[in-house]
């Protein structure tokens, strides 16, 4: 392979990652008609663990030292994979648009920074500032364009617990990145993801358990949902984020991450007909915009 097509491949190294990584909302909703969030979540996550063992004996990943640290790695893992994924899956299963959701939990890095400013000190810019507010008016207006004062649901297909589960999946994010800063740096991160996922397994296995009917229709598109989510997501998103991190391209990820909802939205388009209206279209527009700000000066 020559020097130029290798570097096409690194510059589009991250463009793939976000692409990827858009996709989950979409497996989500193609497989959540065929088993109930919790549930679906526990199958992926043992599935995903099942997958990354193999990958850690065979690449020989260092698995970390010391206990107070599998510990932290734990709490990050409910934090990032638990509870937000259960956010998102049910506000999904509860109607919402898959590209509505991934609008509100794309939101995140603006909801860290004002966290960041208490826990670790970080001042907010007036540039940060400025993306918070354009991050807001853009949720009202794509939220106001579903308004549906003919449906007792509130929303064109949703309620307002669906609008709660994806703020709390936003907020449980938020504070596992922060949580993640602070308390497990300089880990590997094919393990410390492997332990997250044991720890997000175990808490989806007991919630699926206490709260839902386990059932789940072994049909081909939960099949091939549940198998892209593993080894697309939960796998190879991973295996390229380390890519990525080694040849130093990971701070352009997190300069493209706001690319997620739109790049959902159309995906959700195309494979499920989600229409946005006009205003929910600038309501994306201003909403990226905020999130790019504060994502560029953090950057």
């Amino acid at each position: 392979m020559n020097q130029s097509t290798q570097g096409l491949l690194l510059r589009a190294m991250p463009v793939l990652f976000v692409l990827l990584w858009s996709t989950g909302f979409i497996g989500a909703k193609y497989g959540l008609p065929y088993a109930e969030p919790w549930t679906f979540l526990a199958i992926r996550f043992v599935a995903s663990v099942a997958v990354l063992l193999v990958i850690v004996r065979l690449v020989g990943a260092a698995w970390p030292r010391d206990l107070r640290l599998w510990g932290h790695v734990a709490v990050t893992g409910v934090l990032v994979h638990a509870i937000y994924l259960g956010g998102v899956f049910y506000s999904i299963y509860r109607g919402m648009p898959a590209g509505v959701a991934a609008l509100i939990v794309g939101l995140q890095p603006l909801v860290t920074a004002l966290l960041a400013r208490p826990w670790l000190g970080e001042r907010i810019a007036a540039v940060q500032w400025l993306g918070i507010g354009l991050g807001l008016i853009g949720i009202v207006l794509v939220l106001g364009d579903k308004i549906d004062t003919s449906a007792d649901a509130l929303f064109a297909g949703f309620g307002p617990e669906a609008i709660l589960l994806a703020l709390v999946a936003l907020l449980a994010i938020s504070v596992g990145t922060i949580y993640q800063k602070r308390h497990c740096s300089g880990i590997d991160l094919l393990t410390g993801t492997c332990i997250q996922f044991v720890a997000a397994a175990a808490v989806t296995t007991v919630a699926a358990f206490l709260f839902e009917t386990r059932e789940v229709q072994w049909v081909p598109q939960f099949v091939f949902a549940l198998t892209w989510l593993v080894l697309g997501l939960s796998v190879a998103a991973i295996l390229l984020l380390m890519a990525m991190i080694r040849r130093g391209e990971a701070s352009r990820v997190a300069s493209l991450f706001y690319l997620v909802p739109p790049v959902t939205a159309v995906e959700a388009w195309i494979l499920f007909g989600e229409r946005l209206g006009l205003v929910a279209i600038v309501g994306i527009g201003l909403a990226v915009l905020g999130v790019a700000l504060a994502a560029r000066y953090r950057a």
